[in-house]
């Protein structure tokens, strides 16, 4: 059996670990409003996925460089096209139909986005995992406070 050459430690540098580490930060920036809400899918769940995301995509741009770059057939991106589906399958799974009612449709949207941001640090996309970290944690904490000031089902068909 032939297999790749062996990375020990030595290979690793500045731009592995930091790709891997603002990759967990963001995802647990972003697990810290689910875990403060009491879902299920918190701090560990948000940080795991952006974590294996970030690593795989590291990993697959690694190997493509690895076993022969732009000469050979190997597409990287065919592990972002897994891993996405693989994580719209783990989403799926959290949405829970009872009685005409969804629940968990916002944390599940948050654990794909977290895998998204999870690829985007994965391949040192920073400004962009920066840019859409934020406009998520923005999102929800402003859509919070305007959700809490929005009539609900129930002051809109009460008399007048």
């Amino acid at each position: 059996m032939e297999l790749n050459e062996a990375l020990w430690l030595e290979t690793i540098d500045v731009q592995v670990l930091l790709r891997l580490g603002v990759a967990t930060l963001a995802g647990l920036l972003l697990g810290l409003d689910r875990e403060l809400k009491g879902y299920d899918a918190g701090l560990r769940t948000h940080g795991l996925v952006a974590l294996s995301a970030s690593l795989m995509t590291v990993v697959s741009i690694a190997l493509f460089h690895q076993l022969g770059g732009a000469k050979s057939s190997l597409d990287p991106l065919r592990v972002i096209e897994g891993m996405a589906a693989a994580i719209g399958i783990i989403a799926a799974g959290l949405i829970i139909v009872k009685g005409g009612e969804v629940r968990n449709l916002t944390t599940a949207a948050h654990i794909w986005l977290t895998a998204g941001i999870g690829i985007a640090s994965g391949a040192g996309y920073f400004a962009v995992v920066l840019i859409a970290a934020g406009l998520a944690l923005a999102m929800l904490v402003l859509l919070r406070f305007v959700e809490r000031r929005l009539p609900t089902v129930e002051d809109a068909d009460a008399p007048d």
